[in-house]
């Protein structure tokens, strides 16, 4: 027999999503935010010569800025107040989380600070978004300062003004993710470079007609692309909503005249429990010091020092499609799925919350062996779900460079989008389950009050 919560979401129909009223507002508010930040994008920042860079950029395209301008929604090769994105913001997540499990205070919070602690990390979090926002500006300022003709007037106040122009934005995205993670729907960040890369995609989308027009790539790649992606797009659909059921009894238990317990339920434990998170850590984390190099090389040329000689071909490594880039690519896909995933999930306090409850998985004992035996399915999970992840993000590099393609439409992005729309579907779900508990409670309510 379905339970009240199923028997619900099959009766959630058009006229139910009509009377969310509170779900309306929150989707108006995230649609108004990606518009905001769309505007944001085409907004150049002041001081540079937009056809100079354009044609700078264009050199660039196929590089680690190409996949940087994918993921701000083509803001980096505007030059847009929003180019650095919420990229400083995902490598401040990343440095605090490692933080929070090896520096013994930050531990501390994270562990046992509960809700003030969480929110003492995040502000830890903001303070060093600042930092490494001021960082990469200054060095993005100081690299289109010394290509020639980027700048109209450069000098110190192009520099100053550039820093203070890329933080602020930023800031300002991360403000924005916050404000639609607690207002709108979905994930707020996760929602940023949702639309970034959607935003993208008929242009990539144009490229590669064009190439098959012109005889750049052939009519069978071009399907052959196409098929993958439709492909890559059922795989991670199957394997995003693939989980493991842990059977979990409950023992029965008398409080005064009345026996409660005995139910049986399951412990959902998802294959890839990190999510999209493993491939945008590394890619931030490759674009820091690539992206730095990539503008100091170019800024000065051949006049480089005789013991920075070997900068040119390690930037040319770090592009995409080359052996270097995809084996750093995957070995850090590969260690943020399994450093995530310890993060998300405690096995040992899942298995203390078992026990206190009075749960059990058959055939273990409750505290020490449940949390080994929960350690040690998790691990087997995490195995198959960064193999996924990695083979999934790394195709695409693979295609870039066996077929010199100038996009970047598979692999990382399809996975972002597909598990950002699911996430963000199973979200306006909830609240219309929410919404329709609501209406059953209202109505209990009134009904007990006719009856007296």
């Amino acid at each position: 027999m379905a339970s009240a919560a199923e028997q619900l979401a099959a009766n959630m129909n058009f006229g139910a999503f009509q009377k969310a009223t509170e779900l309306h507002k929150r989707i108006w508010f995230t649609l108004i935010a990606m518009v905001v930040y769309r505007l944001g994008t085409y907004i150049p920042i002041p001081g540079i010569s937009p056809a100079a860079f354009a044609e700078a950029f264009q050199g660039q395209a196929k590089g680690i800025l190409g996949m940087f301008n994918m993921f701000s929604g083509g803001a980096v090769e505007r030059m847009a107040i929003f180019s650095l994105n919420v990229m400083p913001y995902i490598s401040a997540s990343i440095i605090v989380q490692l933080l929070g499990t090896v520096y013994p205070p930050w531990e501390k919070l994270r562990k046992e600070g509960g809700e003030a602690g969480r929110k003492t990390l995040n502000q830890y979090t903001r303070y060093l978004t600042v930092i490494l926002a001021l960082f990469q500006s200054f060095g993005i300022a100081m690299g289109l300062q010394a290509s020639e003709g980027l700048v109209d007037n450069p000098g110190l106040f192009f520099v100053v003004s550039t820093v203070v122009t890329l933080t602020g934005g930023t800031m300002f995205l991360m403000w924005l993710g916050e404000q639609i993670t607690s207002r709108g729907v979905g994930n707020g960040i996760s929602l940023i470079i949702f639309a970034g890369i959607v935003a993208v995609f008929p242009r990539y989308i144009g490229q590669a007609f064009s190439l098959a027009r012109t005889g750049a790539m052939s009519g069978g790649a071009l399907l052959v692309i196409a098929l993958l992606i439709v492909a890559v797009t059922v795989a991670i659909v199957f394997m995003e909503r693939s989980q493991r059921r842990i059977l979990v009894q409950y023992p029965k238990r008398q409080v005064g005249n009345r026996m409660f317990g005995g139910d049986t339920s399951f412990l959902p434990l998802k294959i890839n429990t990190a999510g999209v998170i493993p491939p945008i850590f590394a890619s931030s984390l490759l674009l820091l010091p690539t992206t730095v190099m990539g503008f100091a090389v170019g800024g000065a040329g051949s006049n480089l020092p005789a013991w920075l000689q070997w900068l040119p071909g390690l930037t040319g490594q770090l592009q995409h499609g080359q052996p270097l880039f995809m084996l750093m690519y995957g070995a850090l896909i590969v260690f943020f799925c399994f450093f995530y995933t310890s993060i998300v999930f405690n096995p040992e306090d899942t298995a203390e919350n078992l026990r206190k409850y009075g749960g059990f998985m058959p055939g273990i004992r409750p505290g020490k062996r449940t949390a080994e035996y929960l350690d040690f399915v998790l691990t087997r999970l995490t195995v198959i779900g960064a193999a996924y992840i990695t083979l999934v993000c790394l195709l695409p590099e693979a295609l870039i460079g066996f077929y010199n393609a100038p996009f970047y439409m598979g692999g990382t992005s399809v996975l972002i989008v597909v598990s950002v729309t699911m996430d963000t579907v199973t979200q306006i779900q909830s609240h219309l389950l929410q919404h329709q508990y609501e209406g059953l409670i209202k109505k209990s309510k009134l009904r007990g009050t006719r009856g007296r």
